[in-house]
C-alpha cells in the first residue's frame, strides 16, 4: 500500500456508535475507506445501515479487506474474538467497548495492539491527559460525569427511555443504574495509573465543579496515588470530563491570570465528549503509527464486581449482567476481591444459591458456561493475584425466569 492509497478500515458493529462513525469517515475521511462492517445480523434486515453493501456476516471477510479494526459491537464475548483474530492476521484495534476492556482488555494488551478510542469518557480523559502533561500539570483526579442514577430502575422506564434515545434496553441501564461510569473509572485508572478510593467510588453529588473537584483532589493526595471517580452535577452540565491537578508553585501567579483560580488545585475541563464523531481521530492516530491513547493495561489493580439489584433464588438463569435488570457493576480493588465474578462475564449463567440485594457475586454463587471469555479472565486472574479454585459448570435443566424491575 502507497501512502497516497487509502487505509481501510473495517468496523465489528451496526448499532449507534457504528453508524455515526461510517458516516463519518464516509463524509470527512478522503484519507481513510471503511472496507467491510461485521454483523451478527442478517443482511436482509439491516435496513438503517448507511452503507448497506459493505456489510458482511464473515469475519474472514472483514479481516482480509482491513489494515484496521475498530470493535464497537458493546458485546464482551463477541469483541474478544473478533478481536483475538485481528491480531492472529497482525492488525491493530481500535475499541468503543469500555465493557470488553475491563472483562478481557488486559490479556488482549499483552497480545496486539488495543487501544480504546477517544470520544467516550475513558478515552477522552486519556486525551485531556495528555494536553494536561504536556502543559506541565500534575494529574491527581481523573473525574467523570453523571447526570442521573437509579441504581435499580424498572423495565418499563428503561424501555422508555430506550425508544426515546434510540439505543437498546440494555445500554440504557448500564447507563442508568452506575454500571457504565463504574466501568468506564476502572478502565482509566488500569490503564492510566490511578486508583479508587473505595469500592462503588465516590459519586459527589455537586453544585460546583470546582469545589467538588478539590474535594477529590484532597483525597488522591491524601492516598498518594491519583484516583478515578465521578460526580453528579446539579446545576451544570454532565456532558464532559474533567481532571484535578496541581502545578509548580513558580506557574501559580501566571496559571491564576489564566482564570483557572488560585490553586492549589485546578480543574481541567473538556465540557464534551462526542462518542462517534471523535473515533476518526484515534483512527488516524494508530494508523500513523501513533502510540496507544488508553487500554486497561497488562497489569491491572482494578476491576467491576457484580453487585445484586433485589433478592435471587437458586436456579434463577441469568442472561446478562451488564445492563440487566439483575445486578449492577461495582469498581473493586482486585487484591481484595479475588473471588469476585467479573461483571462482563454474567451471560446466560446459572445461580447456585439464593443471594440478597447489595451482595457481591463470587464464583461459588453461579454456573458459568465455559467459554473463550472465562478463560481469559481465569487466566487473568491466576495472573494477577491467588485465585481460588475456580470450576465452571453447566447448568441443568433450569428454565429461564421472567425479567422484572
Amino acid at each position: 500500500m502507497t501512502d497516497t492509497q487509502s487505509k481501510k478500515v473495517g468496523v465489528s458493529g451496526t448499532g449507534m456508535i457504528a453508524r455515526g462513525f461510517v458516516r463519518l469517515i464516509k463524509q470527512h475521511y478522503p484519507d481513510i475507506e471503511i472496507s467491510r462492517v461485521l454483523t451478527r445480523r442478517s443482511l436482509q434486515s439491516v435496513n438503517d445501515f448507511p452503507l448497506p453493501d459493505l456489510l458482511t456476516n464473515s469475519l474472514d471477510d472483514l479481516i482480509d479487506h482491513s489494515d484496521l479494526i475498530v470493535e464497537c459491537s458493546g458485546d464482551v464475548f463477541h469483541g474478544t474474538n473478533v478481536i483475538e483474530r485481528a491480531f492472529e492476521a497482525g492488525l491493530p484495534v481500535v475499541t468503543v467497548n469500555a465493557e470488553l476492556q475491563v472483562t478481557t482488555g488486559s490479556y488482549l494488551a499483552a497480545k496486539g495492539f488495543i487501544t480504546e478510542a477517544e470520544g467516550d469518557q475513558p478515552g477522552s480523559l486519556a486525551a485531556l491527559r495528555e494536553d494536561a502533561l504536556q502543559m506541565g500539570f500534575e494529574p491527581l483526579v481523573y473525574g467523570n460525569m453523571k447526570g442521573y442514577l437509579n441504581h435499580n430502575p424498572s423495565a418499563e422506564d428503561m424501555a422508555y427511555w430506550a425508544l426515546r434515545q434510540g439505543i437498546s434496553v440494555d445500554q440504557t441501564t448500564s447507563f442508568t443504574d452506575g454500571t457504565k461510569v463504574q466501568i468506564e473509572q476502572v478502565v482509566v485508572g488500569n490503564g492510566l495509573g490511578a486508583t479508587i478510593t473505595r469500592q462503588g467510588l465516590e459519586g459527589i453529588a455537586s453544585t460546583s465543579l470546582n469545589e467538588s473537584a478539590s474535594q477529590l483532589g484532597m483525597l488522591a493526595e491524601r492516598l498518594g496515588q491519583p484516583i478515578a471517580d465521578y460526580i453528579i452535577p446539579s446545576g451544570f452540565p454532565a456532558g464532559g470530563v474533567f481532571l484535578v491537578c496541581r502545578h509548580d508553585a513558580d506557574q501559580q501567579q501566571a496559571i491564576e491570570y489564566f482564570k483557572l483560580g488560585a490553586g492549589p488545585y485546578y480543574t481541567l475541563l473538556r465540557p464534551f465528549h462526542l462518542c462517534s464523531l471523535e473515533v476518526g481521530k484515534t483512527v488516524r492516530r494508530v494508523l500513523a503509527g501513533g502510540s496507544v491513547l488508553l487500554n486497561n493495561s497488562v497489569a491491572p489493580t482494578l476491576g467491576v464486581a457484580a453487585i445484586a439489584k433485589r433478592p435471587m433464588r437458586a436456579g434463577e438463569l441469568i442472561e446478562r449482567g451488564i445492563g440487566g435488570f439483575r445486578f449492577r457493576g461495582e469498581a473493586i480493588k482486585l487484591a481484595e476481591h479475588s473471588d469476585h465474578v467479573p461483571i462482563g462475564l454474567l451471560r446466560n449463567t446459572t445461580l447456585r444459591r439464593a443471594v440478597e440485594p447489595g451482595q457481591m457475586i463470587t464464583y461459588d454463587d453461579v454456573d458459568i458456561l465455559p467459554s473463550r471469555v472465562l478463560d481469559i479472565v481465569l487466566q487473568q486472574t491466576n495472573a494477577s493475584v491467588a485465585a481460588p479454585s475456580i470450576v465452571p459448570m453447566l447448568p441443568i435443566e433450569l428454565q429461564p425466569v421472567a425479567m422484572s424491575g
